[in-house]
């Protein structure tokens, strides 16, 4: 009679790669960090299956919420590459808040979710840690997120992140093309790099140029100015808001000037952009001289130092650039809208 099998030894969740108290853990270390994001209209405690948010509507007539999501792309690997997370968090709010802050809301709260294949405590809570300061620049919650640990799935050392924004504006005051007018100035925020587009190309032209990421470049090095983080202009548009009448507002993200400007014009009304007006950061110049990148392609791939646009009235232009100004913004005018017929789009000036 044959020898029955002995049996396996009972199996865990951690055998299959899941940590769970290593997720407590996290929470916990994590629990000050969000406690430094609370803001008026907070409800409850992290923990919960959802995070609670009281909508301030003795503020508003008719409120109107506000969402947006996006993540970091392969900016993520720079920063694996370079073994510092703890700014990408700042690049994933700024990616959120500043496409919601376009519309005219003010954001209220933020979700995020880190995704990783063998959750390791200390870099989840460096990334965590500059979510939350994303958050404290921009003034809104850290209200909760999800930390997903799924092995397989990603490399060793590598993680995903997104991110998820809700704000609230006046539904009178939701910024629509139908206030834009042609003779209209546009008035550029400076960028503090490439922002979170266009990495892929950015480690392409890395890896041909054979520079190292800790070549000295400026008063820092190549890696650390392509992994600053993403410049948070809410305060600085919220402000000019409650001042000005902003007829437009732009986030260039991908697709640089040339994609995002048109998506907030009507039919009819394009941008001349004077490119004398854009003064291209050392850091531009860098990436295009290593990869040979054709002017069009720098203006439709990266922010090429602007990464927000507002469109005024000339005569608000002077106090709108003031107002900007005073927020800590480097403001240009970049050029002025006019009326060409057809689709609205970037038209370029030597």
């Amino acid at each position: 009679m044959a020898n029955p099998i002995p049996p396996e030894p009972p199996l865990n969740y951690r055998d299959s790669g899941v940590d769970i108290e290593a997720g407590n853990a996290l929470v916990d270390r994590i629990k000050p960090l969000i406690k430094r994001t609370v803001r008026p209209g907070v409800l409850g405690n992290i923990g919960g299956f959802g995070g609670l948010f009281e909508v301030p509507v003795e503020r508003y007539r008719n409120p109107v919420l506000v969402s947006g999501t996006d993540g970091v792309g392969t900016k993520l690997k720079l920063a694996s590459m370079m073994g510092l997370h703890d700014t990408i968090g700042i690049d994933l709010v700024a990616m959120c808040v500043n496409d919601i802050v376009v519309s005219g809301a003010e954001p209220l709260y933020f979700l995020d979710y880190f995704a990783t294949g063998k959750l390791d405590i200390s870099q989840a809570e460096e990334v965590i840690k500059g979510i939350a300061e994303g958050c404290r620049q921009a003034n809104c919650a850290l209200s909760g997120g999800e930390t997903a640990e799924m092995p397989g799935m990603y490399a060793s050392g590598d993680y995903d992140l997104a991110g998820f924004a809700v704000g609230v504006v006046e539904k009178d005051a939701i910024q629509s093309p139908d206030r834009v007018r042609p003779g209209q100035a546009l008035l550029g925020l400076a960028s503090s790099g490439p922002h979170s587009n266009g990495y892929s190309l950015i480690r392409k032209v890395l890896e041909r140029s054979g520079q190292a990421l800790d070549t000295p470049f400026g008063s820092s090095t190549l890696g650390l100015t392509l992994l600053a983080p993403t410049r948070i202009y809410v305060k600085s548009i919220l402000k000019v808001l409650a001042q000005i009448p902003v007829t437009a507002i732009a986030h260039i993200t991908g697709g640089g000037i040339t994609e995002n400007l048109p998506r907030v014009l009507p039919h009819g009304i394009s941008a001349e952009i004077d490119l004398d007006s854009l003064d291209l950061p050392p850091v531009f110049e860098w990436l295009q001289e290593h990869g040979n990148i054709e002017q069009s392609e720098m203006l439709r791939t990266f922010n090429c130092g602007i990464g927000m646009i507002i469109a005024v009235d000339e005569s608000d232009q002077d106090m709108a650039t003031q107002i900007l100004r005073d927020c800590g913004d480097t403001v240009c005018k970049l050029g002025r809208l006019v009326n060409t017929g057809g689709p609205a789009r970037v038209q370029y000036q030597e």
